[in-house]
Formats: structure tokens, C-alpha cells, sequence
């Protein structure tokens, strides 16, 4: 998408930095994600997979089930910035307005006071794949397959991004944004509107691993979350209540695990 990237100059370099003279610039701008007509939140963001975005934040903000009950995307570019339009299904409309019509603060700040609270420490739904195993050597190779699988931050050196590997078939999905929230949910949305069971894979990200970014993973149903990063304390605690296996710290030669370790197999050991 047109914006995706920028190709400025600086106007000057000192020392050994001439790379940047040739490195294009990550687009960033402002998106809103809008409801019924009515603004639900801007997010700065890389103006690219605004349709997987517009799914992925609706799933994990809890306002639809599955992407099946958005019946239309419209991305509408503006003066200084872009909106998203999203219609509802009429039942998740509904619901919706209900939501808004609960919220103490003005629609338009999204969840506000109180209900931000509660938002930011939300208890997240509990993950079902109790069966689902993952090599020391598949970690290993979703981090490196994330890595290669990242066109505009190989240009930039300015996004984060978000991947989706599933043992056997290798990293299936990425997708790319300045911010690390906007990656995962894009992420979430192409899985969803592709009908991919994010329960049969682990993923990958190339950012630090906030409660957020738990919550969302959860949220999705991915029973591992692997980031190149260290987590925080509360992204530990709450992966540990979700069920959900944190791996940190993985840069392709090794890794931490934080959580529910039984589900990584090391080489030599048994499986059960």
C-alpha cells in the first residue's frame, strides 16, 4: 500500500552511517478503527493489511467472536490519516452499543476511568491444546523464519512484526507495523479471515512481551507465545493463569521459557 514506506534523504551523515542515506522510511499515520459511524479508537500505525488489522483489533477488543461477523471493511484515506469503517453483523452491533451506552467516559476515548482499569488487567480465556509439543529446534526456527520473513523492516530497521509458525509447515503468516500491539492484531486478523486454527501453532514476535500482548495471544488461542525480547512480570503471571507457554529471549541459539514448559521438547529428553 501506497505510504507503506517513505523515501527520504537525511541531510547529513557522520561516521561510518551512509547506510541511511539509502534506507527508506516506514509510513506511520493515523488509523481509526470506526464503528456504526462512530470513532472506537486511533492507533498510530504502518498503513498496510488495514483489513487484517480492522479483524484483528475487533477480535481481541472483544467486540466480535470471529471475523465471520464483520460484514464490510471500508478503509477511507483522509487528509491526516485513514479510516477504517467497519460494519457489524446486527446482533455485534447491537451488542456494541450496549457496551458504549455502559461506559462512563465519551465514546470516543474508547474505554475510559474504571473500565480502563479493568480492561488493561482482564482476565483472558484459558488455552485449549494440551496436547500441542514444540521442539527446541522449531523455536529455534520460528524465530529465525520470522526474521526472514520481514520485507519492511529488512528496508527500514523501524517495525515490529508478528508471525505465525506451525510445526511442519514452517512460518505461514507475518505481518508488519511500527507499532508491536498493531503487528499481533494484523497477525490475528489474516489468521482468522484465512480460517487458520491458531490453536496448531506457536507465535513469534519481535518485540518485548507485554501483559498485551498475552492477552491477545490468548485471546487468539495460540498455545505458545515466543519473542526475541524479555517479558514483564505481569505478562509471566497472566500467561501462567491463561495456560499459555512464554518463551522470551529467543534469538535463533537459545531461549528462556517462562510458563507451562511441558509443551517444549528439548533434544534428548521424552516428550511425556
Amino acid at each position: 500500500m501506497a505510504g507503506e514506506v517513505k523515501p527520504l534523504t537525511p541531510l547529513f551523515t557522520h561516521g561510518s552511517r551512509e547506510d541511511a542515506t539509502d534506507r527508506p522510511l516506514a509510513g506511520e499515520t493515523a488509523v481509526a478503527m470506526s464503528y456504526g459511524g462512530s470513532t472506537h479508537a486511533v492507533m498510530m500505525a504502518t498503513p498496510a493489511d488495514l483489513v487484517d488489522f480492522a479483524c484483528g483489533f475487533s477480535l481481541t477488543e472483544g467486540i466480535i467472536r470471529d471475523c465471520g461477523e464483520i460484514e464490510d471493511v471500508d478503509v477511507v484515506p483522509l487528509d491526516k490519516g485513514i479510516d477504517v469503517q467497519i460494519t457489524l453483523r446486527a446482533d455485534r452491533s447491537e451488542a456494541l452499543a450496549a457496551r458504549r451506552r455502559s461506559m462512563a467516559g465519551p465514546v470516543g476515548c474508547g474505554l475510559c476511568g474504571l473500565e480502563s482499569i479493568e480492561a488493561a488487567v482482564r482476565d483472558v480465556p484459558k488455552v485449549a491444546a494440551p496436547d500441542f509439543r514444540l521442539r527446541d529446534d522449531e523455536v529455534n526456527a520460528a524465530v529465525d523464519g520470522l526474521s526472514r520473513a520481514q520485507p519492511l523492516f529488512a528496508a527500514t530497521r523501524a517495525v515490529h512484526g508478528a508471525g505465525f509458525y506451525r510445526p511442519g509447515h514452517g512460518m505461514m503468516a507475518v505481518r508488519e507495523d511500527v507499532g508491536r500491539h498493531n503487528a499481533l492484531d494484523k497477525l490475528i486478523g489474516a489468521l482468522s479471515r484465512e480460517g487458520v486454527d491458531a490453536g496448531e501453532g506457536a507465535i513469534v514476535v519481535s518485540s518485548r512481551l507485554s501483559v498485551e500482548m498475552v492477552q491477545k495471544a490468548a485471546i487468539a488461542g495460540s498455545p505458545v507465545l515466543i519473542a526475541i525480547s524479555a517479558p514483564t512480570a505481569l505478562a509471566v503471571t497472566t500467561a501462567e493463569a491463561a495456560g499459555l507457554t512464554l518463551i522470551a529471549t529467543a534469538r535463533g541459539d537459545g531461549f528462556s521459557v517462562y510458563t507451562h514448559s511441558d509443551r517444549i521438547v528439548m533434544a534428548g529428553r521424552n516428550e511425556g
